[in-house]
C-alpha cells in the first residue's frame, strides 16, 4: 500500500510539473506516469541495501561456515543477491501492476515485439543490480558494517537509474555522463524501451550497456573476494 501511495503523490507532482510549463518536454506527462508505476512495482529490484545475513555473519565470526562450504564463494553470494532482488520484486510487481493498470489507467507496451524486448532489458537489469549488490556485500569484508556503502549507493542509484526523476528529464549537458553510468540499466533502460521511446531497432546497443557493467562489476566482485578472502581473520573461539 505504501508504494501505492507514494506512486499516486509521484504521480501528482508530475502532472503539477506539466501543467504549469509550457516548454516542449522529451516525454509525455502519460509517459512519465507509466514510468512512475514501472518503477513503484520493481522497486524491490534496486541494488539499494545489502545483505543483513551476511552482515551479520561477517560481523560474528560465521563468515567461516562460509568459508568451508564446497561451494564457489562468489557464485554463492550471487546467487543469494538474484533470489534476494527477484523474489520480493514479484510478489509487489504484479498486484500493483494490476493496480496501475486498473485503476491509474497505466499504458500498456507499443507491440509484442516491444513487449519482449522489455522483458530481456529487465531481467538484465536484475542480473545487474544482483551484481551491483553482490560488489557490496563483498565490500563488508572491509568496512564490517557496509553502512557507509549502503547510503552512498542509495543515494546513486535513486538519481542515476532514473527512479527519482526519468533521466530524459535531465539538463541536457548531462545527459553524456548519466547515460554511461551503470544505474542507467536499473531504471531507465528497461522502462523507455516498455515506451518505445527507444526503438526496436536501438535495444540491442543498450542490451550491450547494460550486459558490460554486468560483466565489469562480476569481474570487480570475484577480485574483490579473492584479495579480501586472502586477508580475513575470524577472531573469537
Amino acid at each position: 500500500m505504501t508504494q501505492i501511495f507514494w506512486g499516486i503523490i509521484r504521480v501528482m507532482i508530475f502532472q503539477a510539473f506539466y501543467r504549469s510549463t509550457n516548454a516542449e518536454q522529451p516525454m509525455s506527462s502519460s509517459d512519465v506516469e507509466t514510468y512512475i508505476w514501472l518503477g513503484q512495482a520493481f522497486l524491490a529490484a534496486l541494488p539499494w541495501n545489502i545483505d543483513t545475513d551476511l552482515r551479520s555473519m561477517i560481523r560474528s565470526g560465521g563468515i567461516g561456515y562460509e568459508l568451508v562450504r564446497p561451494v564457489d564463494l562468489y557464485s554463492y553470494w550471487l546467487s543469494r543477491a538474484l533470489a534476494w532482488r527477484t523474489a520480493p520484486m514479484l510478489m509487489r510487481a504484479i498486484p500493483l501492476l494490476a493496480f496501475a493498470f486498473v485503476v491509474m489507467g497505466m499504458m500498456p507496451p507499443v507491440s509484442v515485439t516491444t513487449a519482449l524486448a522489455f522483458a530481456i532489458s529487465m531481467c538484465a537489469a536484475i542480473l545487474l543490480s544482483a551484481a551491483i549488490t553482490t560488489f557490496l556485500n563483498v565490500t563488508m569484508l572491509w568496512t564490517i558494517t557496509g553502512d557507509g556503502v549502503m547510503q552512498l549507493t542509495f543515494g546513486l542509484v535513486l538519481i542515476f537509474s532514473g527512479m527519482l526523476v526519468p533521466l530524459p528529464l535531465f539538463p541536457d549537458w548531462s545527459q553524456p555522463f548519466v547515460n554511461a553510468m551503470p544505474f542507467r540499466g536499473l531504471v531507465d533502460t528497461p522502462y523507455r524501451i516498455y515506451l518505445g521511446h527507444i526503438p526496436i531497432s536501438e535495444v540491442p546497443q543498450h542490451l550491450t550497456h547494460q550486459l558490460v557493467w554486468i560483466v565489469a562489476f562480476l569481474i570487480a566482485g570475484r577480485i574483490a573476494l579473492s584479495r579480501a578472502l586472502r586477508r580475513v581473520v575470524v577472531q573469537g573461539g
